[in-house]
């Protein structure tokens, strides 16, 4: 669910209430911060699969707010 967040506010994905794509990455930051507290702290209590799952989110999410930022 944060994911998707994250992907909406990059403009990745299109608002699912609005249908449309929407650009504030001030707020996608914030997200994938987020999502980065809940990876340290929930070290230790995920499975392999979710901490990779965890770990390719954030990298891809990370890739991504760079690029953006870059423009």
């Amino acid at each position: 669910m944060l994911g998707t967040s994250a992907m909406i506010h990059l403009g990745a994905a299109p608002d699912p209430v609005t249908g449309q794509s929407l650009r504030d990455l001030g707020q996608a930051r914030y997200t994938i911060d987020l999502l980065g507290l809940l990876k340290d702290k929930t070290e230790g209590h995920r499975s392999p699969e979710e901490s990779q799952l965890l770990d390719d989110l954030l990298y891809d999410l990370r890739m991504r707010y760079l690029q953006e930022t870059k423009l």
